[in-house]
C-alpha cells in the first residue's frame, strides 16, 4: 500500500476538514436526522439564513461579496444521504459509527464500507464556500436534500418555491472534466411471488450455491460495463438445473438496494438423492463458463456449493415459474441514446437489483432507467410482462422525471469557458444514465438553469467505493471560477 500522501496533505484542506466532519455523522437514507441538525447549527453558528422544510432538506443562504451583489443568484446543492453498504466480516453501525477512511496512492477509501463521498464530497465543498471569507461570488444558495438514494424524495417532497436562484448547480457527478446536462428518469417495479410452503420429497438432497466477489456497482453509471449480476447469474444455474432434474427451490438471497448491481447471493434448492453429484459436476462447468464469460469485468467471482440442511420448499410450480420469470427479465442495457451529442450514452435499461425470500412470499425489486419517458414505461411494461407470466403480484412506483438537456444553456457556457480557461482543455458535456434531482428540480422550475459536475468517485455504492484525491482540487477550483464569473441579473 502507498501511503505517500498524509490526510494533513489532502487539499483543499478546508474541503477535506468539511469531509471529515461529515463522516463523523452518521446519515443512512431516510435517517438523516442528525445531519438536518449538525447544518442547521452550521447555518446558525455562521449568522446564515438557515431553513429547512418539513420533508427535511436544509437550505444555507449566503450573501454577495463585496462587488458582487448584483450578480445572479446560484443554488448549489448536493444531498446529505449515504448508501450504506459494507463488507459481510466487517463489524460496523451505520446508525452509530463514524466512516474510517484511509489513503491509497492518490485515492481515499473507507475501510471495509461505503466512504461516503456520494454526496458527502459535494456536501463538504458547499460548507466549505459557506465557511470561507475570501471568495467571489455573488448570492448564493445551499441546497442539502435528504433521502436521494432511495428515490430521490427530499427533492421530490421539496416545498415550492423552497429555492430562489437562477442558475443550479448538482454536485453529484462522478468524473472530474465532464459537465452534465441530462439525466435518466426512472421506476422501481416491485414483483411478489406469494405461496404456502410445504415439504420437500422423501430423499431429496438439499445444496445451497452462493456466488460472492462481484464488481458490482451503480445500477446507473455502471449498467454498460458488462458486470456480472449474481441475481442474473444463480437464476441461470437453477433454469439449468430444473430443465433437466425434479429441483425444489426453498430460499433466493441477493442484493440490498434498487440502485446497486447485485454483488452476491445465495439460494437452496433440494434435488433427488440420485442426481445430486450430476448437479455438483453441472456447477463446475457453469462456474468455469460464467468465470470465462466475465473474465474481464468480475475477476474475483467465488463460487460455492453445499449441503445444507433440509427445510420446506415452494410448491413446484411456483418455484418453477419465478425461476422462469427471474430468466426472462430484462436486465442490463435496453437502448441507447439516439441524439447524436448524446450517442454514448445509454438511453434504457434496467436492472434486477434484490430477491429476499420470506416465510410465504419472494420479493423482487428491479429498477427501471430511461431519458425517454415512453421508453421507461415500456421497460417498466416489460419487466411487469415477465413477472406477471410468472404468477407475481406486481406494483411500480412513481419514480422520478429524466432532465432534458438545454441546448440554450448560459450556465453551460460559462461552466465550459471557466473549464477550458483553467485546464486548457475541453470538458465533456454529457448525459448521465444516473438519476439526479435535477430531473425533479426541471419539474417544479422548468426556468431553472442547471449542470452538474464534481470530482472523480469510483464503485459508489459498494465498500470499494473511492475518490480521486486530485481531483477535488481541480473541482474546487473549477467552481469557485464559475462563481466568480456568474453575469448580473
Amino acid at each position: 500500500m502507498n501511503n505517500s500522501m498524509e490526510k494533513k496533505d489532502l487539499k483543499p484542506a478546508r474541503v477535506f476538514e468539511q469531509f471529515a466532519r461529515i463522516n463523523q455523522i452518521p446519515r443512512p437514507s431516510k435517517h438523516e436526522e442528525k445531519m438536518i441538525e449538525y447544518l442547521r447549527e452550521f447555518g446558525k453558528s455562521h449568522g446564515l439564513e438557515t431553513k429547512v422544510d418539513k420533508t427535511g432538506n436544509v437550505l444555507i443562504r449566503k450573501p454577495a461579496t463585496k462587488g458582487y451583489e448584483n450578480r445572479k443568484t446560484v443554488i448549489l446543492q448536493s444531498h446529505m444521504d449515504m448508501v450504506c453498504d459494507k463488507l459481510v466480516d466487517v463489524e460496523f453501525d451505520f446508525y452509530k459509527d463514524a466512516i474510517q477512511t484511509y489513503i491509497d496512492g492518490e485515492w481515499l477509501h473507507a475501510k471495509g464500507t461505503t466512504l461516503g463521498a456520494d454526496d458527502g464530497i459535494g456536501d463538504a465543498i458547499e460548507l466549505a464556500i459557506l465557511d470561507s471569507d475570501d471568495i467571489e461570488h455573488g448570492p448564493l444558495e445551499c441546497v442539502f436534500t435528504r433521502d436521494e438514494e432511495t428515490q430521490l424524495t427530499g427533492a421530490l417532497g421539496m416545498e415550492d418555491d423552497f429555492m430562489n436562484g437562477d442558475y443550479l448547480i448538482n454536485l453529484d457527478s462522478e468524473d472530474e472534466g465532464q459537465i452534465f446536462v441530462s439525466c435518466a428518469g426512472g421506476r422501481s417495479t416491485i414483483a411478489t411471488f406469494k405461496f404456502q410452503r410445504e415439504q420437500a420429497p422423501k430423499r431429496y438432497f438439499f445444496m445451497q450455491a452462493s456466488l460472492k466477489g462481484l464488481i458490482g456497482g451503480h445500477s446507473g453509471d455502471d449498467i454498460n460495463k458488462k458486470r456480472a449480476n449474481a441475481i442474473k447469474v444463480l437464476t441461470r444455474f437453477l433454469y439449468n438445473e430444473q430443465s433437466k432434474y425434479d429441483l425444489h427451490l426453498a430460499s433466493f438471497n441477493s442484493g440490498k438496494l434498487h440502485n446497486a448491481i447485485p454483488r452476491d447471493g445465495r439460494v437452496i434448492f433440494a434435488v433427488p438423492d440420485e442426481v445430486k453429484e450430476q448437479v455438483k459436476a453441472d456447477w463446475n462447468v457453469f462456474q468455469a463458463s460464467v468465470e470465462d464469460e466475465f473474465h474481464v469485468t468480475d475477476t474475483s467471482m467465488v463460487f460455492t456449493l453445499e449441503s445444507t440442511e433440509p427445510s420446506e420448499v415452494l410448491p413446484k410450480e411456483t418455484g418453477r415459474k419465478f425461476i422462469m420469470a427471474l430468466q426472462a427479465v430484462d436486465n442490463g442495457i435496453f437502448a441507447m441514446c439516439q441524439d447524436e451529442a448524446l450517442a454514448s450514452m445509454v438511453e434504457t435499461s434496467s436492472n434486477v437489483a434484490a430477491v429476499i425470500t420470506r416465510e410465504n412470499e419472494i420479493e423482487v425489486l428491479s429498477s427501471q432507467r430511461s431519458n425517454v419517458m415512453s421508453n421507461l414505461d415500456n421497460m417498466c411494461n416489460s419487466v411487469r410482462a415477465a413477472y406477471e407470466l410468472g404468477g407475481a403480484e406486481v406494483i411500480a412506483t412513481d419514480g422520478y422525471p429524466a432532465w432534458k438537456m438545454n441546448p440554450n444553456s448560459e450556465l453551460v457556457k460559462i461552466t465550459v469557458n471557466a473549464y477550458k480557461k483553467l485546464f486548457h482543455k475541453e470538458p465533456k458535456v454529457l448525459g448521465i444514465h444516473a438519476g439526479l434531482e435535477c430531473g425533479l428540480f426541471s419539474e417544479r422550475y422548468p426556468d431553472l438553469d442547471m449542470v452538474s459536475f464534481g470530482p472523480t468517485l469510483r464503485y459508489v455504492h459498494t465498500p470499494d467505493e473511492c475518490l480521486h484525491i486530485p481531483t477535488v482540487q481541480m473541482v474546487w477550483d473549477h467552481l469557485l471560477e464559475v462563481l466568480k464569473n456568474i453575469p448580473e441579473k
